[in-house]
């Protein structure tokens, strides 16, 4: 294609897309949130299970460990769960001393054995004062600010997820927060798997405290490049106001449930390549 060709194709694209956006993302996100997407994504690490904690116990770790290739990530989590036995819950809540020794092997790029082991401690510590990790999140209904819920709820997370006196220092770095100008981009995906209700079956939709309204798009870099292309950020910056603007205007397509358009946006970026050496979706004559 040449450049006048591709500009043209451009300018057409950007007024079709002013016009038809909503319709446009609508049926990007009905495209990959169905039960076909579940086995490519790390979210299907928590579906191996069906007893609530080890959903989230395993969609919190799946969430973390999400960098890199997503068939590298999904066979390390697949790897922690053999490492456990097949039952995380189960396992952290009764394992002995002397179990924990195998646990020593894994590493997933700087994720090492210091980590895997403080996160069974926090796990198992929550666990014998809660039934849901949901309150490590919210920990009471009116907790609120200005901020906004989601915004509260992450940076509460962190503070009371390191407030075991032992925790190592080096571990802090899995775990963001608004407070530290991080998108947050696992913290929102693992809270869109909990948080979303839907049929399509990818999403859990196992907690209430927040509702899919509440809800902050995961902002990561297949995003980011397709949301910016759809003028759906204008801020420079890649952090948690970012995260908020992108948001702010998936409110505006849908107020109820924003963070459905993490499918579209996902999905172009990495099935469709959207954004990536000139390349454009395709248009209906």
């Amino acid at each position: 294609m040449d450049t006048a060709s591709f500009g043209k194709r451009l300018v057409v694209l950007k007024n079709y897309m002013n016009e038809n956006l909503k319709a446009f993302l609508d049926d990007k996100a009905a495209q990959y949130n169905r039960p076909e997407f579940i086995a490519k994504d790390p979210v299907c690490i928590p579906h191996l299970f069906s007893k609530k904690q080890d959903i989230e116990i395993m969609g919190f770790w799946a969430a973390t460990l999400a960098w890199g290739q997503r068939v590298t990530i999904i066979n390390k989590c697949r790897e922690l769960i053999e490492l456990m036995d097949g039952a995380p819950y189960d396992f952290i809540m009764n394992h002995e001393e002397p179990d924990l020794k195998k646990l020593l092997t894994f590493k997933h790029r700087t994720f090492n054995d210091i980590d895997t082991l403080y996160f069974i401690s926090f796990f198992r510590w929550h666990y014998e004062h809660h039934d849901s990790l949901e309150d490590a999140f919210i920990p009471q209904l009116s907790l609120q600010v200005a901020g906004g819920l989601v915004e509260a709820a992450l940076n509460h997370f962190r503070s009371y997820f390191f407030s075991l006196p032992d925790y190592p220092h080096r571990t802090k770095k899995h775990v963001s927060s608004p407070e530290q100008k991080s998108t947050c981009k696992r913290l929102n995906m693992f809270l869109r798997w909990m948080v979303r209700k839907d049929n399509n079956s990818v999403d859990f939709g196992i907690w209430n405290k927040l509702s899919p309204a509440d809800l902050i798009c995961p902002c990561d870099l297949h995003v980011d490049r397709v949301a910016r292309k759809l003028k759906l950020i204008n801020r420079k910056q890649n952090d948690w106001q970012t995260a908020v603007e992108l948001t702010e205007h998936l409110r505006q397509l849908d107020p109820a449930d924003p963070v459905k358009y993490d499918f579209a946006l996902f999905g172009l970026g990495i099935e469709e390549r959207w954004g990536i050496e000139g390349i454009l979706p395709e248009l209906q004559d």
